[in-house]
């Protein structure tokens, strides 16, 4: 759940034209947070059994559409309320920027819906239909994450709401619809990951700091401030990988997942490039590390659950 973009009048992105403006409307970096729990939770099944690949593959196309759905809908309502400009900071404001009909954006935003439905559907049919009530759940969030009267993203529950359901639930659902049930394992390896997918969020609200309070947001950045809400970042990264080192010692996770560690300067280099900005554009490249940051961490910790899985068998 990409949060939204603000304006600045500082140029960042120029104005695109064909294959790449269609594909920087679907803010391509955001969809890690899509795929890297869907990952995650299938190989923590693998090291319980084998796994059905088309469940895997059906699970993880509609995590990528319920992701991109979210984040045409802010690029949608951010218009709508005119937040978006052509000077506008970031990858949104595709619409003012690229000339794209807002009624072509939202309804690709809801065919990406109908079509993450239709495979739940086939995912539901394979395992559970409660997982009906919990994908609709999943998708009303993505929705309310910028849309309806009181967006989430515009409160200080953005970044639990993202790291909750693109992490915990996401990662819980692909190991439950590969093994039809769920284990403490399971939950424990999704905090982490929950917890980075957070911490997106949370850099993006530290960057849109000015313009969200100008706007009467009440994100979690502005209530703690620009320089304590840096330091809750990196307290959430020292957070996540502290739990790692806890669940190799409690033996929930292999000594292979050690590999996580290695995504630790990338960590350090996202904190230390917010140091001592305050303009938007200065704080790009912290944003971009924060997203690497989940990205290797993610990737890591799955390398070393299908080492381990390899090596056991």
């Amino acid at each position: 759940m990409h949060p939204k973009t603000e304006s600045h009048n500082v140029p960042i992105i120029k104005a695109e034209r064909g294959f790449r403006a269609w594909w920087m409307l679907l803010r391509p970096h955001t969809l890690t947070a899509a795929f890297v729990p869907v990952i995650v939770g299938t190989l923590l099944a693998l090291q319980v059994g084998p796994i059905h690949i088309g469940l895997f593959l059906t699970m993880l196309t509609a995590s990528l559409l319920i992701q991109t759905a979210t984040n045409l809908f802010n690029e949608y309502f951010d218009y709508k309320r005119g937040l978006d400009t052509e000077e506008s900071v970031g990858i949104g404001g595709a619409i003012v920027r690229n000339g794209f009909k807002p009624q072509t954006v939202l309804n690709l935003a809801i065919t990406c819906i109908v079509v993450s439905i239709l495979l739940g559907i086939y995912i539901c049919l394979q395992s559970s239909w409660w997982l009906a009530l919990v994908g609709s759940i999943c998708m009303a969030v993505g929705y309310l994450y910028t849309g309806g009267p009181y967006p989430i993203a515009y409160t200080p529950f953005g970044e639990l709401a993202s790291g909750l359901f693109m992490g915990v639930v996401i990662i819980l659902i692909s190991f439950f619809i590969q093994t039809g049930y769920l284990t403490s394992t399971a939950f424990i390896h999704s905090i982490p990951i929950a917890i980075t997918i957070g911490a997106i969020m949370l850099a993006n609200n530290i960057r849109d700091l000015d313009g969200d309070k100008e706007n009467g947001r009440k994100t979690l950045a502005i209530l703690l401030g620009r320089q304590n809400a840096i330091r809750f970042l990196a307290i959430m990264f020292i957070v996540s990988y502290c739990l790692i080192f806890i669940m190799i010692i409690f033996d929930y996770s292999t000594w292979w997942s050690i590999l996580a560690f290695l995504s630790i300067p990338k960590a350090i280099q996202a904190v230390k490039r917010f140091v001592g900005k305050t303009k938007p554009i200065e704080m790009m490249p912290a944003m971009k590390a924060t997203s690497q940051t989940n990205t290797l961490l993610g990737f890591l910790l799955a390398a070393g659950l299908l080492i381990s899985t390899i090596i056991s068998q």
